[in-house]
């Protein structure tokens, strides 16, 4: 196998790793092209390229990390993972479905870049203490340190986005039903009552600066919504994004938001609204 194919065959795992450390699908295709170029401008011989690859993605991603915070303290309102739709490829189930939920994604915010590859190794990649301590060039003991002090920033919290997601699609569908309806009732029906929404317009798409907690006002927040000029024109249908039933937004044909719910014991507890357009191209791009 050349080595133009042999990196292909590497290509969808080294995006699913990327994207994890990142959150940013943009970011993520950055990193990947950059990897390849480090391929072709000439190493020793690899015995395992999955293993030679991984690690080069992987202190991309580290290293970009460390800008990307001070870029994330800057940024306009709350800040939110790019989405990107799964469940087209069969390869999806492994690569990128387990542990790719924006609840997984906005977690890992909390851990500093090396936490964070090493949690991202082990809990969706299955890598070994050892195996993480030489990605990132470090001795085991250091590694495992890495990986407890991950796991005590994010608590048990991470299990329950690591399980098998339920599948919300009829719940998100009676939302969707509430919403355009601007029934409150309906809406308040779905929703926790101690539910919240997140929205994430990065100054360039107009949405709520600071997020919305509380059935009620959430609900009204989102009748309000409904009741608005932009809703008259506007398209909502149901997609897998980030391995679970969301909410597309297209207006005049182009899509201008997605919606992803949060769902926990048949309540809708989270919702997480990406605005900002330039977080939505890598979807438009999957979506055609």
């Amino acid at each position: 196998m050349d080595d133009v194919a042999e990196f292909e065959q590497q290509r969808t795992r080294m995006f699913a790793v990327a994207y994890r450390m990142l959150g940013e699908a943009t970011e993520a295709e950055d990193v990947v092209q950059d990897a390849y170029l480090r391929w072709r401008s000439g190493h020793d011989p690899v015995q395992t390229p999955a293993a030679w690859l991984t690690t080069v993605v992987t202190n991309l991603c580290i290293n970009r990390l460390t800008s990307a915070r001070a870029r994330r303290e800057r940024y306009v309102g709350p800040w939110l993972p790019e989405p990107i739709a799964t469940g087209n490829d069969p390869q999806d189930a492994v690569e990128l479905k387990d542990s790719v939920s924006m609840g997984f994604l906005v977690l890992l915010e909390k851990l500093t870049p090396p936490e964070r590859a090493v949690f991202v190794l082990r809990e969706a990649f299955g890598y070994s203490h050892r195996d993480s301590a030489e990605v990132l060039g470090v001795d085991e003991g250091n590694a495992r340190q890495l990986y407890h002090r991950a796991l005590a920033r994010v608590g048990e919290a991470h299990r329950r986005f690591a399980a098998e997601p339920i599948d919300g699609t009829r719940l998100v569908e009676r939302f969707i039903a509430a919403a355009v309806d601007g029934d409150v009732e309906g809406l308040e029906a779905i929703l926790h009552e101690d539910a919240a929404i997140w929205a994430d317009g990065g100054g360039k798409a107009i949405a709520a600066r600071e997020p919305i907690f509380g059935r009620s006002s959430a609900a009204q927040y989102l009748a309000g919504l409904a009741a608005g000029p932009r809703a008259l024109t506007a398209r909502l249908s149901v997609a897998e994004v980030n391995n679970a039933p969301a909410i597309l937004v297209h207006e005049s044909g182009e899509l201008t938001g997605v919606l992803v719910p949060e769902i926990h014991d048949g309540a809708i507890t989270t919702i997480r609204a990406v605005l900002n357009p330039d977080k939505l191209a890598h979807l438009r791009g999957q979506l055609g």
